[in-house]
């Protein structure tokens, strides 16, 4: 005798198997969408994403970190345990991204501060190889590094031209975020020259509130032609996540930059040699001056291109080379960017009456000198002035140009690019302070570092 099935159960069984034949011709048929529509194809962004998306690469950068623990740098503390001598590190891995500008020769740009003080930088394409990067060069002030690899099969990116960039325009971000992978997002530009934001020297960043998150720095930010017109760097967020607000350093900005740290390794900006302040309506009736844009010219170095050209004090600086000069931050980004012997055309407001002054960028002056000169324990070890702010101020701190790998100066802890703002407690203008601050405590050197974006103190004995 069989057993039947309760009719409850029966007409459940029966409903679901018409709601599977009911429902199967709409799942085909959103299965297959059709491209076009009433004679229209549906708008995507797909095909301009597989042309450059192989441009966008995955960046890790490998270096060490200090471990600022107090107990190590107590002297009797160390001597009692018998803890050794070498400051203590720990491994430190830095995900971000970068973006082929140069496929014949391998050029990548992306962030200084992704890179900034590794010991090993790798590459992982869109076709998930691995390859070893060469550091070419690297900027601070503009956070905008060059990196190189060999390999074949390379494709890279067209660059746009950001200055014709409108508030409104849409804009794909491309990057690593979060060590994710490749990921790409879409938004507008929501903003044209930001700065006053504190992310590095030279600020005229493009908002946009395409996604962008941690990892992201150094990817493209592209037009819907699939042209870059900027280079992902920073977020405003109180968590660390994206909350719509995104920066990227213009391409028009960061090419400048490219093109120095390619051919010469670093940024030879020249100097103007003059210090400025923001235009007030007050100084402006002061001066006899129409509106509230400019510079004021403030002080002009004796001897400088500024002071050679007929700069001054109290020319009011209304234009760069034919573009705009509403405050001091638009003088120092177009001035900052101009390498040694440029010539530069600025439209000075005197005595009421407009005119013209051209000067010739000139190269500021740098002292080098070897660390074994200095203390033996910093052997190894190159150090530099920091260049002079191009339009106006003295240098401040030393630069570790370089160390040689497993020199004393390594094994302290020092790393190329670093800035010595402090030794022993002595404010540093230069590297001809640097004796002086070792004979105020010659048993131990107390350095104050600025290394990319951290501060930090390294104790050598």
């Amino acid at each position: 005798m069989t057993a039947s099935a309760p009719r409850g159960t029966v007409r459940a069984a029966r409903l679901a198997a018409w709601l599977l034949c009911a429902l199967l011709p709409a799942q085909a048929a959103l299965a297959s969408i059709p491209p076009i529509v009433d004679g229209r194809p549906l708008p995507s962004l797909a095909p301009m994403l597989e042309r450059v998306t192989p441009s966008v690469v995955n960046v890790t950068a490998l270096g060490h970190v200090q471990v600022q623990n107090p107990l190590l740098l107590d002297p009797f503390f160390r001597r009692f345990f018998n803890l050794p001598r070498l400051p203590q590190e720990e491994q430190r891995q830095d995900i971000g991204s970068g973006v082929i500008v140069d496929a014949g020769r391998g050029y990548i740009l992306t962030n200084n501060h992704v890179i900034a003080g590794a010991d090993r930088i790798v590459v992982t394409l869109r076709d998930g190889r691995r390859l070893p990067a060469r550091l070419v060069g690297t900027d601070r002030a503009s956070d905008i590094a060059v990196i190189q690899v060999h390999a074949t099969g390379l494709r890279a990116i067209r660059l746009g031209d950001s200055n014709r960039l409108r508030v409104g325009d849409f804009v794909v971000a491309i990057g690593n975020p979060f060590g994710l992978g490749q990921t790409v997002t879409s938004g507008i530009v929501s903003a044209l020259g930001r700065s006053g934001l504190g992310l590095g020297g030279y600020e005229d960043f493009i908002q946009t509130d395409a996604s962008i998150n941690p990892g992201n720095s150094g990817g493209a930010l592209v037009d819907l032609a699939g042209r870059l017109v900027g280079i992902n760097t920073a977020i405003l967020s109180p968590q660390g996540g994206n909350i719509g607000i995104g920066f990227a350093i213009p391409i028009n900005m960061a090419r400048e930059v490219m093109e120095q740290l390619i051919r010469y390794g670093r940024v030879r900006r020249g100097v103007l040699g003059i210090t400025v302040q923001n235009l007030t309506p007050r100084l402006a009736r002061a001066f006899g001056v129409r509106g509230d844009h400019g510079a004021v010219i403030t002080q002009v170095v004796p001897g400088s291109p500024a002071a050679r050209a007929g700069l001054r004090v109290g020319d009011v600086v209304i234009g760069v080379d034919g573009s705009p000069v509403r405050r001091t931050r638009d003088l120092r980004n177009a001035v900052g960017l101009l390498p040694v012997g440029r010539h530069v055309r600025l439209t000075v407001l005197r005595g009421g009456r407009e005119r013209t002054v051209e000067a010739v960028m000139a190269a500021p002056s740098h002292r080098t000198i070897e660390g074994r000169r200095i203390d033996p324990r910093l052997a190894g070890a190159r150090f530099a002035d920091v260049p002079p702010d191009p339009i106006g101020g003295g240098p401040r701190g030393v630069r570790v140009v370089r160390v040689a790998p497993g020199s004393p100066a390594w094994e302290a802890g020092l790393r190329d690019g670093d800035v010595i703002l402090a030794l022993n407690h002595h404010t540093l203008a230069g590297v001809g302070d640097l004796s002086a601050a070792v004979g105020r405590n010659p048993r131990a050197l107390v350095l104050n570092l600025r290394r990319g974006d951290a501060s930090l103190y390294l104790v050598i004995e």
